[in-house]
């Protein structure tokens, strides 16, 4: 007689930091609010203290957002198939190595 077996379900999320942070998303927050920060030190120095906070909160902000967005599949752009459920931070990493490639291939048609 077959016994039942208990499948697990999948547990690959990500642990949450301070209710709205994942581990990547506070890493690459702290990462970019830091370059705000001292963005921010440049421009207090220079008597513009306003737009020294505006800079660190901007920059936070697009932290946050490169370690939690996640790109959604789109119907009506072909290129997001191939990309669907990736991290923001994952598809811009792989553009950059892409970029940086500088081997060139050439084809040549065989001769029969």
């Amino acid at each position: 007689m077959a016994t039942p077996h208990y499948i697990p379900k999948n547990l690959k999320g990500e642990t949450r930091l301070l209710i709205i942070f994942s581990v990547k998303s506070l890493v690459s927050t702290a990462i970019f609010a830091a370059i705000g920060g001292i963005l921010y030190f440049i421009f207090s120095m220079l008597g513009m203290k306003l737009v020294g906070v505006i800079i660190l909160l901007l920059l936070a902000l697009i932290g946050y957002g490169l370690g939690t967005i996640k790109i959604p599949r789109i119907n009506g752009l072909k290129f997001t198939k191939n990309i669907e459920g990736d991290s923001l931070d994952e598809v811009f990493l792989r553009y950059i190595k892409f970029k940086s490639n500088k081997k060139i291939y050439s084809y040549t048609k065989e001769e029969k």
